[in-house]
C-alpha cells in the first residue's frame, strides 16, 4: 500500500468556467489557472503521482508549456492515472476536502464524487468529496480562491 498526499490552490479569474472535480458550475466565477484550474482533480493528480514516487503536476504538465494551456483536468487525470498503472500500483481509495468560502458547494459535491470516480476508472464508493470553508481567514476566507486536499491510498496491481 502507499499513500500520496495532494494540494492545490488557484484565485478566482475573470472569464473562466468554474470547475471542480470534472464538474462545471454554470453561473459561477472560474478560477484563474494554466489549464482549467480544477483544484479537486489537480490535487488528486499531485496524490496519486506523489503514492507512485513518480514526482508532481508540475513535473508532468508544466504550466510553462503551451500544450497544457487551458487544458481539461480530467484528461490530465486519465493521463496520470496510465503513469500510476504502468508503475504497477491502482487505487484503494480517494479522499478529497475543498476548502471554499464561496460557492456553496454541498448541492454539487455527488456529481464532483461520481465524476472524479468515473475520471479514475473506480467506484463511487472509493472517492469521498467533502467540502468546508476557511472561516473567513486569508485569501479563501476572503473569497478570493479556492484549495482542495486529497489524499490517495494505492495498491501494488
Amino acid at each position: 500500500m502507499r499513500i500520496g498526499i495532494g494540494y492545490d490552490i488557484h484565485r478566482f479569474g475573470p472569464g473562466r468556467t468554474l470547475v471542480l472535480g470534472g464538474v462545471a458550475l454554470p453561473g459561477e466565477t472560474g478560477l484563474a489557472g494554466h489549464s482549467d484550474a480544477d483544484v479537486v482533480l489537480h490535487a488528486v493528480i499531485d496524490a496519486l503521482l506523489g503514492a507512485a514516487a513518480l514526482g508532481d503536476i508540475g513535473t508532468h504538465f508544466p504550466s510553462d508549456d503551451p500544450q497544457w494551456k487551458d487544458a481539461d483536468s480530467a484528461s490530465l487525470a486519465e493521463r496520470t492515472l496510465e503513469l500510476v498503472r504502468d508503475a504497477g500500483y491502482a487505487i484503494e481509495n480517494v479522499d478529497v476536502t475543498v476548502i471554499a468560502e464561496k460557492p456553496r458547494l454541498a448541492p454539487h459535491l455527488e456529481g464532483m464524487r461520481g465524476r472524479t470516480a468515473a475520471i479514475l476508472g473506480v467506484s463511487a464508493v472509493d472517492v469521498s468529496v467533502k467540502a468546508t470553508t476557511n472561516e473567513g481567514i486569508g485569501d479563501i476566507g476572503r473569497g478570493e480562491a479556492i484549495a482542495a486536499v486529497a489524499v490517495v491510498l494505492l495498491h501494488q496491481a
